[in-house]
């Protein structure tokens, strides 16, 4: 159901009798739901009855298998939980079991799945910010079911998977629902099961079940397998996998062992060990993807590296916040947990605040600081922002979640002010920078962030705030700034106006609302929509009135508001402001209020101005402009609004009179519609004074212009607004808006109303004018006659207007309250203002209805007068009903036609509306004004379908207009009713937009009055949403349907649209309404019918909603695709292009289970113990026995109907296909839909398989395809129904078991893997096939499958009697003359000769195989002698096809009696080395492809023939074709890894090999053999463990448990590295310089090193790399080998985007600077530089500081270098490195650079030491402006007196200047947003010697 979702603000759990402390907070929670509405509301104990009624209802569904009415009280049950009501948690827990085991169900409907996975994570109600309904000590459910389910999802059947099905996501995200009441005892088998299934195929398969099923509870048990095995994976899915869980688990234990569940010990940093929160780090720096040393683009290869993966496990998809996930990590892991860290920083190891997480997101921040500058942009700007928004909404949370009382963390473990401070002040700074940002969202992120720091730290963050936006509304030639700036403060609006947020703040509103006003300009909509949100922002929050003196002393709750005010602090205040006192203070912010009444006409005049400038209207919907005008519009009226809402009366008053004048001199028809809006935000807040004001004069106006022709022209259609009447549009709108609120305002006015309507209706005759007259209508109806909330002030009135609170309302601002503080006030029509309906009824919907009936009969003749009248009159009666939906409570209808088969259907169970207190204006039938407004509205709906029925008959162009009317009519008859969906929507909407934007953090309860007041509101029309759904159909709703469904059938375009719309939309509201219809569709299809018609109902049809019933409802699904199948007598292109796609929705909808979902055969006893159940919680009237009798006496003919149905259609089907006179295109229809209904759960029909058995030769290749898949489809219904014996779970399931399969043991793996070498014995059991190992990479399961041999010449498998029908007519066909010869002439065919490499088709030779497999050798001479003349055919074409039938055969044949098996082999073997040998590079991937196939999942002592040629290959890598060695290369690569583990005893041999002819001077073979040595190591790789407790074991004691640091071939790299110095020295010459034995060994190390790099298991290859590293540094020198140095720079840099091992780290970083030190080369050391700075910032977290230190040395040993290359970048690198981590050795290194500079003098040139010195000082210098750069946004105190020190050099020769000016340009760039603040840490001195740098000295100086 559309709409039906819960917006719930707190928890609503409990039992209807209150008897905990939770349970009597949901009582109080909803009593405040109650207490708001304007009527009595249901007791607990009537909506318990409700409920009962609906769970009833929904057990005999489930117990009588009625799923498709189940869906419909699933529907209701969702209701019910829209009204909030409290649910006993007993039932919700037994509720959660039910729609749990209704999802597990075999074989059901993936849709109906979805749907009750849906209503089980709307009962757990598992949302951000909502409690928790149920603790795991409430619900228990089983999760190996699940697993049993998601199985068969997860690894599909081959040629099975479905690349639309979704079912795994389905389960999956039901398991993740229900993961949290999984027992935490089932942790070890959890793991046993899933981690036996890992290797590196299904790794993107089982990470994201293990992170679904895993309960959070006992997480230590399993968080070190995780964090190792996470260590041990390269792939950016398994990151945010992990990352999610391990979010939510440092979320759920931040109590540590004080949680109420599961309760976990918190260790080094929150639940983590240090080297977990290392790892953690780590990866959150490598998320953000920022370029290093010009590096750009992903900081890692995961995401490459999940590229690879295989199409089933890239089915599981979730939308994932890594970002969020990292902040959650960090913020809920800080506590006090170390030493805390002092500005001297002379001590030991310590931490910013004491804490380690806060320490580390400092380094996070520090690291990455210069990237939030809107000058250093790109797409690492989105993700920072997000970032530091999310961490500081997060620290928000749990701040505030740990002041209240109820928070169980511990006060050691929780956050502290100084922790606060810290966040604050380290995050201050980059959202500053990047609120200038030139991304949006970047932009919009960083207010954010800045919005929940001020609500933390508002004495930190505000004034700096307060001092950008100044500035930022002073310029006038930086838009971006202004906006950018206006969103901020819209962001921080709270802390600008509360005394009780900021104290100090207040005093800032009025100067910035000044500055902001002239950002009201229509020439930039942009700035116009940031300044009105601004204005609303704040003035949502604030009384517009001046301060008056205080008649009586401050009352109590006034003066209890200083003790709310936060101290006097100072914070960080800018320089040069003053300190107040508080009283100072607020005599500024009473001062400042006297301004308000100057602000506020300004700004009224500034909108006037603005619509004075607005363009004309245009365009198809005569709107204002273009889409950014029309936004700026809506945000001016809202701002409007608010401000009108908050006025002072004396303000109101002014502001009244100037509307009011300006109303009377002007009348723009730019503004018509603007103007009126601002009128209504006056009336709005007194209506009576806006109402007595403009009433009477814009009624005597309208009057004048209606009585000089105003709207005299007809017309009949939207049109230009014609500027004769811009005058009457001008009033017509400022009522609208006036007389829009305050019902008994307009009582004193009726004889003006009642005229004014009288005579617009008469006169207005324009469709512009009469429309406009009925939206006059509506709006009067509905301040009358609507039920809605009056007062929406941030205070009641009651407060409002007391003089006590307007002579300190300054200290009210930004009040916040609780639900249960907040009274809401209602307008309910009184009987006068009912009395007055019934006027206007009298007078303008009668005589309107009289004169639509006189017009009627002359309908043929009617002329444009008589046209337009109908239209108008008939648009004033819709009018009046539109305006009252809730005037009257429908009543029990009389239902003519219910559409239901009494012989199956049971009209108790149909959904009914859920009948609740809503507020209806009249509701007693017996009431005569009741009975008055039923006759009116009665007698339009009939002249309704009167008038449709007339017109349809008139059947004229010239009366589409209205039609159109009759239409709309129609609409409003039948669904203007209560509140719609769509209104329900937009209401829910408004409130969530509200509730959100003024919540401080996501559980605050408290929140402006104005939120409460629309949750009222949300509330109320939810219950009148309720009595929108599921109605009934009365005779007169009948023929309005029939005139819906006429319409929608019209042949006129602009009709049939309208009709269909509205029709799809009337569907989900009735009950049983798209049945009654169908009929009338399908004889729209019909031969005969008229083409218009015909499109009108395919367009109908084809909508989704529609298709779906139509397929699934028993009467008609035959005949609905029948009718489809039926349409080729209309050969309209446009026709034919709607059967198409009305075709493939059939397709789509049509499912296997989708059609045996009704079949209820498959035994369900969990889900009938759950219904028992949860029925033992309610009285034992639950279930009606009446209607539980009839229930179970018509299943069974409802499943037999079903049934007969289901063969009825079949035939149909084949009737068609088969019928000579139906066209190719709608044969091959009838083959798609029947190729969808075949279904394992009924024995094949054998005509079903003769007719797909035909088509497989069709010449149509859709057809063929079509066809091949039917027929593969029924062999595998066939061989699974055959082995499933007889049982639907393990049919469903896909559980079936072959007669010739085993089960083996596995007690000792190395024993096992032994056995797989031995040769089989065919007459033993004891030796068995074994084609796949499915385990043992990880965790070896207890099992493995295998199969034995057929033991005699008989196949020992004998299909089920019933296929056998079939079998026999697919037989039939196959032996048949030439069938087999064209089958191959339509493989053979290409139709696109021009494509390279060719593949064998999946669909053939599946095809193929299925054949061989059920049917055995049968016509395998003809296939065979085939295959020979196919294959020996030049013809690439025709070898794949002889490919295909050969594979298809050979893998089909697996089971066949030994002869026939053994012979087909050998047949193979005679050929496969003619195969082989006549490989060309165009058929190369056409038979690699095809001897991969061969030896895949297949035991190779099935094939030892073919398996003994394979290893008997030579291979060569010198000889003479190079062509030659890649095959044999290639083919030994594809064996190696299909042969898997079976393959690691001949692993170092092989390896032995490739490594010693890694110097090939073939490039193609080296790429072979990099990709071959990749292979063999990974074959290598498998840490096995024999059990899943020795594996948790390993993984809580072991540092490497997954042996990623194990490198078996070390020995072979390090002899490399040994040679490679002689090698270096013995290359060749430039010309041959690629030939040297160092170039290509090098390469095929790097190709092998990059390949590896790039997949799953990349973190094992640093032990290779590390002894390679200096190497390769040396090879990125040589510039006479090109592609040798792409790749070692390329290999440099791809290091540091793969995570290594902890303790590679520091070895890798240490051989790199051993490489600096010692190389002799300049060009190794720049080269080495980058690649060192990268790897720092990568693995940053990692480094002790010792480490760091090293580094740091070396760097400053660099800025020394002879080379001025290497010390400039050493330079960048350098202050990277100390802005990062070793700012506490500022002082001394500044110290050093300082005493070099003083000691060294540069020489004149002609002296010898002139180049040294001038080196030794660029030296220090380089080193003091590495030093400035390393704080690019602040100015620390040592700088100032640096600059004088580098300003003395700035006219030093070369590099030195240069190096001066560029870092002093730098400095300006990074400092222009502060300077205003920096400027005064500089004094005069400095500012000159900054200014020196910059341009040099003057030559007149």
């Amino acid at each position: 159901m559309d709409g039906l979702e819960s917006h719930n603000d707190e928890t609503l759990s409990g039992t209807l009798t209150p008897t905990s402390d939770t349970e009597a907070r949901a009582q109080e929670t909803l009593q405040t739901y109650l207490d708001a509405l304007p009527y009595k509301a249901e007791s607990t104990e009537e909506m318990h009855q409700h409920l009962e009624f609906i769970v009833g209802r929904i057990a005999i569904c489930v117990k009588t298998k009625d799923w498709r009415a189940l869906s419909s009280w699933d529907g209701m049950l969702q209701c019910w939980l829209l009204m909030k009501y409290p649910m006993a948690k007993p039932i919700r827990a037994k509720l959660v079991r039910l729609y749990y085991e209704l999802v597990l169900i075999p074989g059901i409907d993936t849709r109906l799945m979805r749907g009750w996975a849906d209503m089980m994570q709307r009962l757990l109600a598992l949302k951000e910010g909502s409690k928790r309904k149920l603790q795991s000590s409430d619900l228990k459910l089983p999760w190996r079911p699940l697993w049993r389910v998601l199985q068969k999802e997860l690894w599909p059947k081959k040629h099975n998977a479905e690349s639309t099905r979704n079912a795994v996501n389905i389960l999956l995200f039901v398991a993740e629902q229900g993961h949290r009441y999984y027992p935490s005892e089932e942790i070890p088998d959890m793991l046993e099961c899933f981690l036996s299934r890992f290797n590196k195929d299904t790794v993107l398969t089982i990470i994201p079940v293990i992170t679904s099923f895993l309960p959070p509870r006992s997480p230590h048990s399993y968080l070190p397998v995780i964090f190792k095995l996470w260590e041990a994976t390269n792939s950016s899915i398994v990151d945010d996998r992990f990352l999610e869980m391990i979010g939510s688990l440092a979320e759920e234990y931040v109590s540590g062992v004080a949680g109420a569940e599961g309760c976990v010990e918190w260790k080094d940093v929150g639940i983590f060990t240090q080297e977990q929160w290392t790892f953690l780090v780590g990866k959150c720096l490598g998320s953000f993807n920022v370029p290093v040393a010009n590096m750009r683009g992903s900081s890692n290869t995961g995401a490459l590296a999940d590229t690879g993966a295989n199409r089933a496990s890239l089915r599981i998809k979730k939308n994932m916040n890594r970002l969020l996930s990292l902040a959650r990590i960090i913020v809920y892991s800080m506590s006090v947990d170390g030493p805390i860290r002092k500005d001297d920083l002379s001590q030991g190891e310590a931490f910013v605040a004491g804490s380690k997480a806060v320490h580390s997101l400092d380094m996070l921040i520090t690291s990455t600081e210069s990237f939030f500058h809107p000058s250093n942009h790109g797409a690492w700007s989105l993700t920072l922002t997000s970032f530091i928004k999310h961490v500081s909404a997060e620290f928000l949370k749990r701040w505030k979640e740990e002041e209240q009382k109820s928070c169980k963390t511990p006060v050691t473990q929780r956050l502290t002010p100084a922790i606060k401070r810290s966040v604050v002040v380290m995050l201050r700074t980059p959202s500053l920078l990047a609120v200038f940002s030139k991304d949006p969202f970047a932009t919009a992120f960083s207010q954010q962030c800045l919005r929940s720091l001020a609500i933390l730290e508002p004495n930190i963050v505000m004034p700096h705030i307060i001092e950008r936006a100044i500035g930022g509304l002073e310029v006038v030639n930086e838009t971006h700034r202004t906006t950018a700036v206006l969103g901020l403060l819209s962001a921080v609006s709270l802390p600008l106006v509360s005394e009780q947020m900021w104290f100090g703040g207040q005093k800032h509103l009025l100067g910035l609302l000044d500055l902001a006003l002239p950002g009201i300009d229509m020439n930039d909509p942009g700035k116009t929509i940031m300044t009105a949100m601004f204005i609303m922002a704040t003035m949502a929050h604030v009384k517009l009135g001046q301060v008056t003196p205080a008649t009586h002393s401050l009352p109590d709750d006034v003066a209890a508001m200083d003790e709310d005010v936060p101290p006097e602090e100072t914070g960080d205040l800018l320089p040069d402001t003053p300190t107040l006192s508080r009283d100072e203070e607020r005599a500024l912010v009473r001062d400042a209020t006297s301004e308000f009444e100057g602000w506020v006409t300004g700004f009224f005049r500034q909108i006037f101005k603005l619509f004075e400038n607005l363009p004309e209207e245009g365009g198809r919907s005569n709107k204002t402009g273009g889409k950014q005008e029309e936004a700026a519009l809506s945000t001016i009226k809202t701002a409007l609004d608010v401000v009108c809402l908050h006025l002072s009366d004396q303000i109101f008053d002014s502001v009244l009179r100037l509307t009011y004048e300006y109303a009377r001199s002007n009348a723009r028809a730019n503004s018509v519609r603007a103007f009126g809006q601002l009128v209504g935000g006056l009336s709005r807040v007194q209506p009576q004074k806006t109402i007595d004001l403009f009433l009477p004069f814009c009624a005597a106006r309208i009057e004048e212009e209606l009585a000089h022709g105003a709207s005299s022209v007809r017309t009949t259609s939207s049109h230009a607004a014609n500027p004769s009447d811009t005058v009457l549009h001008w009033n017509l709108a400022i009522l609208r808006a006036a007389l829009g609120y305050g019902g008994p305002a307009l009582l004193k006015h009726k004889a003006i109303i009642l005229s004014l309507l009288s005579s617009l209706v008469l006169h207005t005759k324009s469709e512009r004018g009469f429309s406009g007259a009925g939206r006059l209508l509506v709006r009067i109806l509905h301040t009358i006659a609507g039920t809605y909330t009056q007062e929406s002030r941030w205070v009641d009135d009651e407060t409002w207007n007391d003089p006590n609170f307007n002579a300190e309302h300054c200290r009210y601002w930004g009040k916040y309250y609780e639900a249960k503080d907040v009274p809401v006030t209602w307008h309910i029509p009184s009987d006068e203002e009912i009395s007055f309906v019934i006027e206007i009824l009298n007078a303008i919907g009668g005589p309107a209805l009289d004169t639509l009936e006189s017009l009627l009969p002359s309908v043929n003749v009617w002329d444009n007068v008589a046209r337009n009248d109908f239209c108008r009159y008939l648009h004033a009666v819709r009018s009046l009903w539109n305006g009252l939906p809730s005037i009257l409570l429908e009543t029990e209808k009389i239902i003519s036609n219910p559409c239901i088969d009494n012989e199956t259907e049971l009209p108790e169970l149909l959904a009914r509306p859920l009948k609740v207190n809503a507020g209806f204006i009249l509701s007693d039938p017996k009431d005569p004004r009741y009975q008055t407004i039923l006759a009116h509205r009665t007698r339009f709906g009939e002249f309704l379908h009167a008038s449709a029925v007339a017109l349809r008959q008139s059947a004229t162009e010239d009366h589409i207009d209205a039609v159109i009317q009759v239409c709309r009519g129609i609409d409003m008859y039948l669904l203007e009713y209560a509140t719609s969906r769509s209104s329900y929507g937009t209401i829910s909407k408004t409130y969530q937009t509200a509730r959100d934007g003024n919540r401080l953090w996501t559980k605050q309860k408290e929140s402006p009055r104005i939120v409460f007041v629309k949750r009222a509101q949300h509330y109320h029309h939810g219950r009148q949403y309720m009595h929108s759904l599921y109605r009934s159909r009365s005779k007169l709703d009948d023929h309005l349907l029939d005139d819906l469904v006429e319409m929608s059938l019209s042949r006129y375009t602009r009709v049939r649209k309208y009709g269909q719309s509205l029709f799809f939309n009337v569907c989900s509201y009735y009950v049983r309404s798209t049945r009654y219809c169908l009929p009338m569709l399908l004889d729209a299809l019909a031969p005969g019918s008229d083409p218009d018609r015909m499109k009108g109902a395919l367009h109908t049809l084809g909508n989704k909603a529609i298709a779906s019933y139509a397929l699934s409802d028993r009467q008609y699904s035959t005949r609905f695709i029948e009718a489809i199948l039926e349409c080729s007598h209309q050969d309209k292109n446009s026709i034919q292009e709607l059967v198409k796609g009305l075709i493939s929705e059939c397709v789509s909808s049509l499912t296997e289970e989708a059609s045996a979902t009704d079949s209820a055969r498959v035994q369900t006893p969990s889900l009938d113990e759950a219904v028992d159940a949860l029925s033992s919680e309610f009285s034992p009237n639950l279930l009606d026995q009446i209607l539980w009798d009839k229930a179970t006496s018509v299943a069974p003919r409802r499943l037999a109907q079903k049934e007969a149905v289901y063969g009825a259609t079949v035939e149909c089907i084949i009737r068609i296909a088969t019928m000579p006179t139906t066209h190719w295109k709608y044969a091959q229809y009838a083959l798609r839909i029947l190729s969808t209904l075949l279904r394992r759960d009924l024995p094949p029909n054998p005509q079903v398989a003769k007719l797909f058995m035909t088509n497989v030769c069709s010449p149509e290749t859709t057809t063929r395809t079509c066809a091949q898949r039917a027929i593969i489809q029924i062999l595998k219904h066939v061989k699974m129904r055959t082995f499933s014996r007889g049982s639907l779970d393990t049919l469903w399931l896909e559980e079936y078991r072959n007669p010739l399969a085993r089960t083996i043991q596995i007690h000792e793996p190395s024993q096992f893997l032994a056995s797989l070498h031995e040769p089989v014995t065919l007459d033993s059991e004891d030796n068995i096939y074994v084609d796949k190992i499915t385990s043992g990479f990880a965790l070896w399961g207890k099992t493995v499958k295998g199969y034995v041999s057929p033991k005699d010449q008989d196949s020992s498998i004998i299909w089920e009697t019933e296929s056998l029908p079939a079998l026999d007519a697919i037989r039939e066909t196959l032996v048949s003359d030439g069938w087999l010869e064209r089958l191959a002439v339509l493989w053979s065919q290409e139709s696109n000769r021009t494509q390279g490499n060719i593949d064998p088709r999946s669909d053939n030779f599946t095809f193929i195989k299925k054949i061989a497999k059920l049917l055995g050798d049968v016509n395998l001479d003809r296939v065979l002698s085939l295959v020979e003349e196919l294959i020996a055919d030049s013809d690439r074409y025709k070898q794949r096809a002889g490919a295909e039938l050969l594979h298809g055969y050979s893998r089909g044949s697996k089971h066949w009696p030994r002869q026939a098996h053994g012979a087909l082999l050998e047949w193979i073997m005679h050929r496969v080395p003619t195969i082989f040998s006549q490989i060309r590079p165009d058929t190369r991937n056409l038979w690699e492809t095809w001897f991969s196939l061969q030896v895949v999942d297949r035991d190779p002592r099935r094939t030892v023939a073919l398996t003994n040629w394979i290893q008997s290959i030579p291979l060569e890598f010198n000889g003479d074709s190079a062509f030659a060695m890649s095959k044999s290369l290639s083919l030994f690569g594809i064996f190696a890894e299909c042969a898997g583990p079976r393959y690691e005893p001949f692993v170092n041999e092989k390896l032995d090999l490739l490594f010693d002819n890694a110097n090939t001077s073939y490039a193609e073979i080296r790429e072979q053999i990099a990709v071959n040595i990749d292979t063999l190591i990974h074959i290598q790789w498998r840490p096995g463990y024999r059990s899943v407790t020795s594996l948790m074991e390993a993984c809580r004691q072991q540092s490497d448990p997954f042996q990623i640091r194990r490198a078996r071939h070390l020995d072979r790299v390090e002899t490399f590295v040994k040679y490679f110095p002689q090698w270096r020295e013995e290359r060749l010459p430039a010309p041959r310089v690629s030939q040297s034995q160092y170039d290509k060994t090098g390469l095929t190390l790097l190709q092998w090193i990059w390949n590896t790099s790039h997949g799953a298991h990349a973190p094992s290859l640093f032990p290779y790399v590390l002894p390679l590293i200096p190497e390769i540094l040396r090879m990125s020198e040589l510039s006479d080998n090109p592609e040798l140095i792409k790749y070692s720079v390329s290999v440099l840099f791809i290091l540091s985007a793969v995570t290594p091992p902890h303790e590679m780290i520091e070895p890798v970083a240490n051989t790199i600077m051993e490489v600096i030190k010692t190389s002799t080369s300049w060009k190794v050391r720049h080269n080495a530089l980058p690649a060192l700075i990268v790897f720092f910032y990568r693995n940053l977290p990692n480094f002790s500081q010792r480490a760091i230190q090293n580094i740091t040395e070396i760097l400053v040993v660099c800025l020394s270098d002879e080379n001025v290359e290497v010390r400039t970048i050493a330079s960048k690198v350098f202050s990277g490195v100390v802005r990062c981590s070793q700012r506490s050795q500022i002082p001394s290194l500044r110290k050093r650079f300082l005493s070099v500079e003083a000691k060294t003098t540069i020489p004149p040139r002609s002296d010898p030491n002139y180049a040294s010195s001038l080196r030794t000082l660029h030296s220090a210098i380089l080193g003091l402006c590495a030093l400035v750069e390393c704080f690019p946004y602040v100015v620390e105190k040592w700088m100032p007196p640096l600059m004088e020190v580098l300003a003395r050099h700035s006219t030093d020769p070369p590099p030195i200047s240069a190096t001066i000016r560029s870092t002093a340009s730098e400095f300006k760039k990074t400092h222009q947003d502060t300077w205003q603040h920096d400027v005064g840490t500089f004094d005069e001195d400095q500012l000159q010697a900054l200014q020196t740098m910059l341009i040099g000295t003057s030559y007149y100086a």
